[in-house]
């Protein structure tokens, strides 16, 4: 399995709180960053597990884990897996409201009024208000 197969796969948070715990109470911690898809920090723990400083991380965030709110932990950490949306949530006069939105910007944008930085960060802006 690469990398980028485990970076997309959904992570449960209880999976990476028990790993956490392991890590804390073992004598090499880390295993929790890998499977969280952050492999860069997992050696970092692997490497410092001759030192208190990773126990103790694995330790809060173990706790982190459990305590964190299940939608906040799906946006930190499970960033590919969309949750599902319904039809009906979307209200058309919204999204038509944004569209004229967008259009007006990109007719500043080709007015030289704005710059593509501005209009990309606006345009990000506005998309982000769809529901």
């Amino acid at each position: 399995m690469s990398f980028l197969e485990v970076a997309t796969k959904s992570k449960n948070r209880q999976v990476a709180a028990l790993l956490a715990i392991a890590g804390a109470i073992a004598p090499i911690s880390g295993f929790h960053k890998f499977y969280m898809g952050q492999p860069v920090w997992g050696w970092v723990y692997l490497l410092l597990s001759f030192t208190p400083i990773p126990r103790v991380a694995s330790a809060i965030e173990a706790v982190w884990y459990l305590f964190q709110d299940g939608d906040e932990f799906n946006r930190r950490f499970n960033v590919f897996s969309l949750p599902p949306q319904s039809k009906s949530a979307i209200e058309p006069k919204a999204v038509e409201a944004i569209a004229e939105a967008l259009r007006q910007l990109d007719q500043l944008r080709a007015e030289g009024l704005i710059s593509e930085y501005e209009f990309e960060q606006k345009r990000r802006s506005l998309l982000n208000q769809i529901p």
